[in-house]
């Protein structure tokens, strides 16, 4: 059993309450810091880990828990992630997913706290210039979202320059699927995400699935992304960690298949899973959606010895599916 357990923030979330699981199967001691706005206490085995509610903006409260905790590293899942609502609302956006991490940050300083694992997105690259995109691609965020996590990509840098802070940038392009067990999966108001709203949609929970655009330079006219399990990354954080404590220096890997999916592939997929017709709105582009989003992620394999089990977003879909059909019906209590 290790004896300094890690903290991990957002730890309540759809990708943290994965990443926390996968944790404690490599029996690490695991305290969770969730303000539960986005994440819920019924994602977590409650009498395997040491839950606190509470705010990472909270100095003093962050302060006593590493005082008390001694943690050995922290793991960040705690940001607000509405592309839309970031440019509507940036403010918020730049409070949470910049300014509160450094509150935490101080708090690592004075504890002698030195790895961090950021859980980062390929927004942070904007408009691609070039497909498959690799780690050295330009970083032009063009919204807030994707700016927030970039610049504080650039803060975790200077504390490395300043006080030796190790940080492994987990940069995921698009994170789908749940647990294969449907105990815990997605559980997000209001809903954004292609695969659970195709899947809602299949239900009849919503009207239909609206389509963005038909006229994109891709093979069937519809966006192309690259569909990431989110099981595969909860394994990639587990790796960044031991990366980090065989000495690894702050670096960034990209999370993805290498493979992209377009949306009439993913509903079509879906039919095939569920059984079901999927009623389908076509509508105009949205601005700022790029044709393609596919991850050149071999750097987290040669890196991190890190490889994607689930490869097809069937897998992604079959356990969506399951998650969402199960016993909790995709919804945890509130």
């Amino acid at each position: 059993m290790p004896s300094r357990p890690l903290l991990v923030i957002g730890g309540a979330g759809y990708i943290g309450s994965h990443t926390v699981l996968q944790l404690l199967d490599q029996h690490e001691r695991v305290i969770v810091l969730d303000n539960l706005v986005m994440g819920h206490r019924d994602a977590l085995p409650l009498d395997r880990v040491t839950f606190i509610q509470g705010e990472m903006a909270d100095a003093a409260m962050v302060d006593a828990l590493f005082a008390e905790h001694q943690p050995e590293a922290v793991i960040h899942f705690a940001a607000f992630a509405y592309v839309g609502e970031s440019v509507a609302d940036p403010l918020k956006y730049y409070r949470n997913n910049l300014a509160a991490p450094v509150t935490v940050l101080e708090a690592m300083q004075r504890h002698g706290c030195r790895r961090f694992i950021l859980s980062s997105t390929c927004a942070t690259y904007g408009d691609p210039v070039r497909v498959p995109i690799d780690e050295t691609h330009p970083q032009v965020p063009v919204n807030p979202y994707g700016a927030s996590k970039w610049m504080l990509e650039r803060i975790l840098k200077d504390c490395d320059r300043a006080w030796g802070l190790k940080t492994v940038f987990l940069r995921y392009f698009n994170a789908s699927g749940c647990h294969p067990d449907g105990e815990i999966g997605h559980d997000q108001h209001p809903e954004t995400r292609l695969i659970p709203l195709v899947l809602l949609a299949a239900q009849g929970k919503t009207k239909a699935i609206t389509v963005y655009g038909t006229d994109y330079e891709t093979p069937d006219g519809t966006c192309v992304r690259d569909y990431i399990h989110v099981c595969d990354l909860a394994s990639a954080h587990a790796l960044a960690l031991k990366y980090l404590r065989e000495g690894g220096e702050t670096t960034a890997v990209n999370l993805g298949t290498g493979r992209g999916f377009s949306v009439k592939e993913i509903i079509a997929t879906a039919e095939e899973i569920t059984g079901l017709k999927i009623p389908v709105i076509y509508g105009e582009r949205r601005a700022g959606d790029p044709a393609e989003l596919v991850a050149d992620a071999r750097r987290a394999g040669e890196l991190l010895g890190w490889t994607p089990r689930h490869l097809h977003p069937r897998e992604h879909i079959e356990s969506a599916w399951k998650w969402m059909t199960g016993p909790r019906g995709g919804r945890f209590e509130k």
